[in-house]
């Protein structure tokens, strides 16, 4: 197994050990997290058991219905951190999000996760050249900022061709997705907002 897999590996093991315990710590039950997140209760007991990897999507889901950040979930945020009102990420403070279950060259950064009190999540994201299995759907809006290549942006069902310098603000409870076109990966900055705080 290369250096890449047995991250993403521990990856799953933080995030399945992060929703369990999180979930006991408020005493709740899979159905309870199911209805709180739009879930399906076996899909939840798959997270947790390391059977399945979920989407940056599906994590926020759970982050907000447990009430924290989603840092939290992969093990490297702790949760007792005071609120600063100024937070500044360098580069190699970004923390990487090693995902497997996704298209290869798909690379997620997040850019926000010293804040912990914020109200909106940021993620510096490389796509791959295919789209991903699923369309990501999940509360809140999105805005999105192509920093560099081309992308097929698709839009609940509908095709768009985005490239650097094109910025997308749309409802994000609509299916999307996208893939890079062309020699090179389209890199782009996503902020979502986070309910949870509204």
């Amino acid at each position: 197994m290369n250096q890449a897999a047995l991250k993403s590996r521990e990856l799953e093991k933080n995030i399945a050990r992060s929703v369990r315990g999180l979930r006991g710590d408020k005493g709740w039950s899979l159905d309870k997290l199911a209805n709180l997140t739009g879930l399906s209760k076996s899909y939840l007991s798959q997270i947790e058991n390391c059977e399945k990897t979920p989407t940056i999507m599906t994590l926020t889901k759970i982050a907000y219905a447990l009430k924290v950040n989603v840092q939290v979930l992969f093990g490297d945020e702790p949760t007792s951190q005071e609120p600063v009102k100024l937070s500044i990420v360098k580069p190699p403070e970004r923390k990487s999000i090693i995902r497997s279950g996704v298209p290869m060259g798909y690379t997620y950064e997040s850019l926000t996760h010293k804040k912990v009190d914020r109200i909106m999540d940021g993620y510096l994201l490389t796509a791959g050249f295919e789209l991903p299995s699923e369309p990501f759907v999940h509360e809140g809006q999105e805005l999105v900022y192509i920093l560099e290549g081309t992308q097929e942006f698709i839009y609940d069902n509908q095709s768009y061709i985005v490239s650097e310098g094109d910025c997308l603000y749309f409802e994000s409870d609509r299916p999307h997705m996208s893939k890079s076109l062309g020699e090179r990966p389209a890199k782009f900055l996503v902020v979502f907002c986070n309910p949870r705080n509204r």
